[in-house]
């Protein structure tokens, strides 16, 4: 293997620069559609959920039409007409198992649907299908009422939200290595924190510029795009901001949700872009492309390594996974309300982050905590998008919010700023500018999960997954801490 195939977890020593092809041609990355790329299917399958499991929202190499959502046509037809029948009868209770069999089954289909567009599917159209489809149907008056109220009861009543988004938090920090949030890895964080301190920054001064406020540009534009994702992202942020200036949750949701989605589109064409200027033969600079290659240097790579997934976990060690997870939760609910200049969710994070640095949990209970958390994100993130479609997204207030003539622009506006300021800093302290400014860059403006495979997939480096994993959890625990600390100013 050569020098410029080795991965960054190796043992070696910080040397000279690290040889690599000369001409683009050279390097053969994974295209984006290509599903049957043994390369980036292993990838999404190390790292991500199982395709075609009920939460995956990437693509299988089985064909869409022989499974949905992990299940063969004939048996999840059978559930859904179950469903449906229950439904359209008036015989849905209210109640927590009702509410995990439409959402799980409404956003299995809707994946399903969304993963037979080629090409499309790789920017986020099961995610958008998952997200905006059952709103619109409410909308056009489509959608049963009752279902319509077991899934507001189920995600509002039952804490289906607080459940998901616990888990999430628990799960990603504990999965972190401790020397990683020690020592942070030096030169990657260096643009992490500087793009996230620089995209806040001038997207806040450009918002007053434009009318839209510096506070409120941050808070509904900057934060849910930078925070990488919908579960850490538009979601707890909404339930900050109700808690602060009132009403629920739903009364953001519109406008959060519409602000990540756009913004993935975006990265997705800036990462096709990227991609594209990478294979001009003449770079405009030394280190400007370093042809998948994050750093220009050799480097010790344990403390930037993120831990592959486990296949699989013990049903005991789930069980302690939910356990340590809801104590955590209620640790957290206590401290935000003692202590309510913090948000319950920031506290979670604190709890996990101090459990995580001073060792004072064994291995066993912290990797519990982690495949809990990988459970939960595996199979109910379509649920969460379907839950929140139906209880929080109002198509009126999407569409007066992409009627605002400073919102899309302030959009691309953020995902420019923590590309380049990303790819910039990284540069300064030896990381070659399109791998920095793609991860974490734009890796932190998508919606992660799915997100960060078409980003990866349209720059064609996915072999830089481990570093998106690594982007979307540090940073967007981080980005929901700094949002905590913001809404104090609302």
């Amino acid at each position: 293997m050569s020098q410029s195939q080795k991965t960054l977890g190796s043992d070696t020593t910080e040397t000279d620069a690290i040889p690599g092809p000369t001409r683009p041609e050279d390097v053969h990355f994974p295209r984006i559609g290509d599903r049957d790329n043994e390369i980036r299917q292993g990838l999404i399958d190390g790292l991500g959920p199982e395709p075609g499991s009920v939460g995956s929202l990437t693509t299988s190499r089985i064909p869409p039409w022989k499974v949905i959502a992990g299940f063969p046509p004939l048996y999840f037809g059978a559930f859904f007409a179950i469903a449906l029948l229950a439904a359209y009868t008036g015989n849905l209770p209210e109640s927590m198992l009702s509410g995990f069999a439409v959402t799980m089954l409404l956003g299995g289909v809707l994946i399903w649907i969304g993963n037979f567009f080629p090409y499309v599917r790789e920017m986020g159209l099961p995610t958008i299908l998952c997200t905006f489809v059952p709103a619109i149907l409410v909308y056009v008056g489509l959608f049963p009422e009752n279902v319509v109220t077991v899934t507001q009861t189920f995600v509002d009543g039952t804490g289906f939200l607080d459940f998901f988004v616990a888990a999430i938090i628990v799960g990603s920090v504990l999965s972190m290595p401790r020397a990683l949030l020690i020592q942070a890895g030096p030169r990657f964080i260096v643009p992490l924190i500087g793009c996230l301190i620089a995209t806040f920054t001038l997207v806040g001064l450009l918002g007053a510029l434009f009318g839209f406020g510096m506070i409120e540009a941050m808070l509904f534009i900057a934060a849910p795009v930078m925070a990488g994702g919908l579960g850490v992202g538009a979601v707890p942020t909404s339930e900050m901001y109700a808690d602060k200036m009132g009403g629920s949750a739903g009364d953001f949701m519109g406008d959060l949700m519409s602000a990540v989605v756009v913004a993935n589109i975006v990265c997705i064409l800036v990462a096709g872009l990227y991609n594209a200027l990478g294979k001009l033969k003449k770079q405009p600079f030394e280190g400007f492309n370093g042809y998948g290659q994050l750093l220009r240097i050799k480097k010790k790579g344990r403390d930037l390594s993120v831990p592959k997934k486990k296949e699989s976990a013990a049903l005991s060690a789930l069980g302690k996974g939910l356990v340590i997870t809801a104590v955590l939760f209620v640790l957290g609910q206590f401290l935000g309300g003692t202590f309510p200049w913090l948000h319950t969710y920031a506290w979670v994070i604190i709890a996990a982050l101090a459990i995580k640095i001073f060792k004072l949990f064994p291995e066993e209970l912290e990797d519990a905590a982690t495949s809990w958390g990988d459970m939960i994100q595996s199979f109910l993130v379509p649920a969460l998008l379907v839950g929140v479609s139906l209880t929080y997204i109002s198509i009126e207030e999407v569409l007066l919010s992409l009627s605002n003539p400073s919102f899309i622009p302030l959009i691309v506006i953020t995902v420019l700023i923590s590309a380049l300021s990303s790819g910039l800093l990284g540069w300064l302290v030896k990381m070659n500018f399109i791998e920095a400014s793609i991860t974490p860059g734009l890796v932190m403006a998508d919606t992660g999960g799915s997100g960060d495979v078409a980003v990866l997939s349209a720059a064609q480096r996915m072999h830089l997954m481990p570093f998106a994993a690594l982007t979307t959890r540090f940073g967007g625990v981080l980005v929901l801490f700094g949002t905590s600390l913001l809404t104090t100013f609302l």
